[in-house]
């Protein structure tokens, strides 16, 4: 028998042992226990040390909210660091180590830090680290010294190195209804949600659905309340619209009913099954949400409730009612409510002594007092405890006599020897994602608790998250909230009979004894009381302040323990109301959340792909791919032996001699429709849209604000209501954001949509003097000739069988077109392209090639259009409407962007034929010794294959009238100096026969 597990009781399996280590030692523990219950089990009480002061702590709490017990369990070479020792589920061959400790957990040399005093108060990384001015080590460079060693001391766990083997896997999943929590109120409203034919998701962070019915020893219809639990789950599991996700965490709640949850899969397991992944990410869109994530108790402050055996009462009730594991041999109870005296009662029926209840209140009531006597435990009602004893663990506890009203304390002090303390301050709803939905909580005096917030979206609360604290009331709330979230009407029938020991929700507002010694707030920043009023003496008194010059609340608990408490502490200081000084917003994630989880199956990259329907054909066909923005594009369709020049020389020469085709699919497309589309694309660009006619398209030029360019892109009229605009590729983003915002809060009164259809079309380009003839070969229904299909013209046909839009545009300076499709049938259009083109020798093209025609022919792109230049810099002041205003028209004439020295587009010819480098800069004189002088630079630069030389778009001063002239590149870094001539930036066609043909 180990010596705290009790001879009966708890859902473990007794007849199962798992061993695992703890800081290398063996233990042993039973199928269903947790690291925490299973340690605790084996008379553990040093658990792991706090940050700044390294003090010994022992157990708070039995869930997620624990604070103190942070361990790191290591898989082989891979660490995961600050996990709860209370959710981690033991299996055979379990490896974890306690953290922040040297050399070890016993014996560590941090506790020294507890000799600094009021060196290490609140604040203390502000004020120390900037002096003092003795010596050398004046102003920072005393923080410099520390630094290194400060940085030493810093964190908790220890993160890893070694790569994380593990699978991930992402999910999207939709439902009517999604339940968070598994109490009897979550349980009520997924079997009444169900029952209306709703689609239910039910997702619970703990191992076993039932929430406080596993651990409240309360009757339900006529049996436990635990296996009333069960059977409830049983009949959920049941039913083809019901989806159960036990170990799952919904951390995230964000707009449209969209929640973020975190399935642990096989962390518990010591090997997974075949195909298993080690997490899943779950992104959940649900029609209603019910909240019944229930509450947390709240410690009480006072001197010593730090100390290794000091933990909260209904902690102490879980780990005796489910594992059978006693938190000590003498227990001693300090409250402020009712709640403590059910789990008096609980522990002494699964065998444990309770030596007294200390209550703050004087009044208690009669079925109060008649637990206090069945638990045979002596009521010390009026006092308060004011510090504890002993060392690594708890070996006493000193009690006073308090007024409540004043909270001063009088009388002799009197000695309790108990190895277990246990408190409850009152109960703190679990309103975080409620608060994430976008509303401020509100503060409850009677509970003395912030309750959720009205809806701001389509969420039902139910149970103890609304503060209705019993098990009634949370069935009936529970069932309440799932008829209403299915659309059922409200129900008559009789509810679960519940069997419950009375008792009063509503504590006493006591939530500090003011005594000698340190009283902690947040236990694992060793946060005190005293540091609270230490940051209302310097002023820090906005609570978002407090938060930050203290850290209260900012550690992995997120102050699920620390923050009622602490803004109680500063409310007295500032002498005003709770609910004056407020509480800091949650924000996600509610509980730590894996990367590898987020990244999921793209584990291992850094950002999302994104691939075009044409992908797999790239890559089957010897494309070097490379990342164009979150864009998978070809670079190159390299031959054996090629270099990325002879490539890309080889690929522009052919275009502009046959035929070549390339793949933009990934430029920004954004639908534009409503009565006044024409005139909103009249404000956005610098052109006229309006006057465009039907089934044709034209370029067009955005504006900042302040006048300089944005974007510029194609747009085309599909209809009279009805645009399709594409963008750059880099800035389709970007561009949404634009006209987004300008709808939403600058012209509010039009009525337009705007809709990224990005990824909606599948595009091909296809490009050179015989363009034409292919399409005219395996387009049917149009024709593709002149007249049918002009320049800016659109026409709809088909491709292979499939619908087909094509614009007649160019970007390469030759005659081309832009083919789209539906995205699925991308691939299938592109491969009846390339066939087509077979007897023309048509080719395929990538980037490297694509930029060097734009070059050629003088187009601007991202490198030209970079915030800085506007649209007479880059000749581009013929497209500037002087009929209309539009975005950035008020501010493009100030006198810093007409100046006549302002750089100007031009191009550059390299004149000792050596290859130019984007970056390098323009100088009149060279100097290589001392570069100076700049008269600009470099934008972008390739092999000209239509020239035979090596040029380059440039942004130079007064570019235009220094056409013929020659200049010089410097690039100091990559040791580049050479003789340029600059030159008009339309190299090639500048009169536009071959494009029009």
């Amino acid at each position: 028998m180990s010596p705290r597990r009790a001879e009966t009781g708890g859902r473990i399996d007794r007849l199962r042992t798992i061993r695992f280590t703890f800081d290398g030692a063996p233990y042993s523990g039973h199928a269903g226990d947790t690291l925490a219950s299973a340690l605790l089990a084996n008379g553990v009480t040093l658990f792991g040390r706090s940050f700044k002061y390294h003090r010994p702590r022992g157990l708070l709490a039995a869930g997620v909210e624990e604070p103190n017990a942070l361990v790191t369990v290591l898989r082989g070479e891979v660490r995961e660091p600050n996990i709860p020792a209370t959710m981690v589920e033991i299996y055979d061959g379990l490896v974890a180590v306690s953290q922040n400790r040297t050399p070890s957990l016993a014996w560590d040399i941090g506790a020294l830090n507890q000799l600094g005093g009021k060196l290490l108060s609140a604040g203390f990384y502000y004020k120390t680290f900037m002096g003092p001015v003795i010596g050398p080590l004046k102003g920072t460079r005393f923080w410099m010294f520390c630094e290194h060693f400060i940085r030493r001391a810093a964190g908790l766990g220890k993160a890893g190195v070694a790569a994380d083997t593990s699978r991930y896997e992402r999910m999207n999943a939709f439902c009517d209804v999604l339940v968070v929590g598994s109490g009897p109120a979550g349980l009520m409203a997924a079997k009444a949600a169900a029952d209306q034919g709703a689609r239910v998701i039910l997702a619970d962070l703990e191992a076993h659905f039932g929430g406080s019915a596993n651990w409240s020893g309360e009757t339900i219809d006529g049996m436990s309340a635990a296996d009333w639990a069960q059977r409830m789950v049983a009949q959920l599991g049941g039913n083809d619209n019901v989806r159960l996700l036990p170990r799952t965490t919904v951390w995230g709640y964000y707009d449209g009913n969209t929640l973020a949850a975190l399935e642990r899969v096989t962390d518990h397991k010591e090997v997974a099954a075949k195909g298993e992944p080690r997490q899943r990410y779950w992104a959940i869109r649900a029609g209603t949400v019910v909240l019944a994530t229930g509450s947390f108790e709240r410690p009480l402050v006072f001197p010593g409730n730090d100390r290794p055996g000091v933990m909260l009462a209904h902690a102490a009730q879980r780990y005796a009612v489910e594992y059978g594991v006693l938190p000590g041999q003498r227990i001693a109870l300090f409250t402020n409510n009712d709640s403590a005296y059910r789990s008096a009662a609980a522990l002494k029926k699964a065998g444990a002594a309770v030596v007294a209840i200390i209550d703050v209140r004087g009044d208690i009531s009669n079925e109060m007092r008649r637990l206090a006597s069945d638990a045979e435990a002596e009521l010390l009602a009026g006092h308060a405890v004011i510090a504890t004893e002993g060392g690594k663990a708890l070996t006493g506890l000193k009690v006073q006599r308090l007024d409540a009203m004043s909270g001063s304390l009088s009388g002799d002090e009197r000695s309790i020897h108990a190895d277990s303390l246990l408190m409850s301050g009152g109960w703190s709803p679990t309103i975080h994602l409620a608060s994430q939905a976008g509303a401020k909580a509100e503060w409850d005096p009677a509970r003395q608790a912030f309750l959720p917030p009205k809806p701001t979206q389509r969420w039902i609360g139910a149970g103890a998250f609304t503060g209705s604290f019993s098990t009634a009331e949370a069935i009936a709330e529970g069932r309440a909230a799932g008829l209403q979230a299915a659309g059922g009407a409200a129900s008559s029938a009789p509810l679960p009979v519940v069997e419950a020991v009375p008792g009063d929700p509503d504590p006493a507002p006591v939530f500090e004894i003011k005594a000698k010694g340190k009283s902690f707030v947040d236990f694992q920043h060793d946060v005190t009381a005293e540091d609270v009023r230490l940051a209302h003496r310097e002023g820090f008194v906005s609570v978002e302040h407090l938060k930050r010059y203290t850290t209260l609340g900012m550690a992995t608990d997120q102050g699920k323990n620390s923050n009622v408490p602490g803004l109680a502490i500063m409310a007295e200081a500032l002498g005003k109301p709770i609910p004056e000084v407020g509480t800091t917003r949650f924000r996600p994630p509610y509980t730590a959340v894996s990367i590898g989880s987020l990244a999921a199956e793209r584990f291992g990259d850094l950002k999302p792909e994104r691939l075009t329907p044409m992908h797999d054909w790239h890559i089957a066909n010897g494309a070097t791919m490379y990342s164009a923005g979150l864009w998978f594009r070809p670079m190159i369709y390299g031959l054996a032996g090629e270099t990325v020049e002879q490539a890309y020389v080889r690929e522009a020469k052919a275009t502009r001699e046959s035929a070549g085709i390339v793949d933009v699919s990934t430029l920004g497309k954004i639908a534009v429709q409503g009565p006044d589309a024409a005139e909103f694309l009249d404000r956005v660009y610098t052109n006229m849209f309006s006057t465009l006619a039907v089934g044709k398209a034209r370029y067009g030029l955005m504006l900042r604000e302040d006048g300089l360019a944005f974007d510029d892109g194609t747009t085309w009229r599909l209809g009279e209501q009805e645009f399709l605009m594409t963008t750059t590729t880099a800035n389709a983003g970007k561009v949404m954001q634009h006209l987004e915002y300008f709808l939403d809060v600058i012209w509010p009164e039009l009525k337009v949509t705007v809709t990224s259809v990005t990824d909606e079309w599948a595009g091909a380009a296809i490009g050179g003097p015989n363009a034409r003839a292919i399409l005219a070969s395996c387009v049917t229904g149009t024709a593709v000739d002149n007249a049918a299909l002009p320049f800016m013209g659109i026409v709809h046909g088909r491709i292979a069988g499939v619908p087909v839009m094509i614009c007649r545009l160019s970007f390469s300076g030759e005659m081309a077109f832009e083919v789209y499709s539906g995205a699925g049938y991308g691939n299938h259009v592109w491969e009846a392209l390339i066939e087509a083109g077979k007897p023309f020798g048509l080719v395929p093209y990538g980037l490297e090639a694509l930029g060097t025609m734009r070059i050629e022919k003088g187009h601007v792109t991202g490198a030209e259009i970079d915030g800085r230049t506007t649209a007479r810099d880059l000749h581009l002041d013929w497209m500037l409407s002087k009929k209309k205003p539009f975005i950035g028209s008020a501010m493009m004439d100030r006198e810093g962007l007409i100046a006549p020295d302002r750089l100007e587009l031009v191009g550059l010819i390299a004149l000792d034929n050596r290859p130019l480098n984007g970056g390098g800069h323009i100088v009149e004189e060279l100097d290589e010794a001392n570069p100076h002088d700049s008269l600009g630079h470099i934008t972008a630069c390739c092999y000209s294959p239509a020239l035979g030389k090596y040029i380059a778009l440039a942004l130079v001063k007064g570019g235009k009238a220094r056409h013929g002239t020659r200049a010089f590149v410097s690039d100091p870094l990559r040791n580049r100096f050479g003789p340029v001539e600059i030159v008009s930036n339309h190299f090639y066609d500048p009169d536009g026969s071959r494009m029009h043909g």
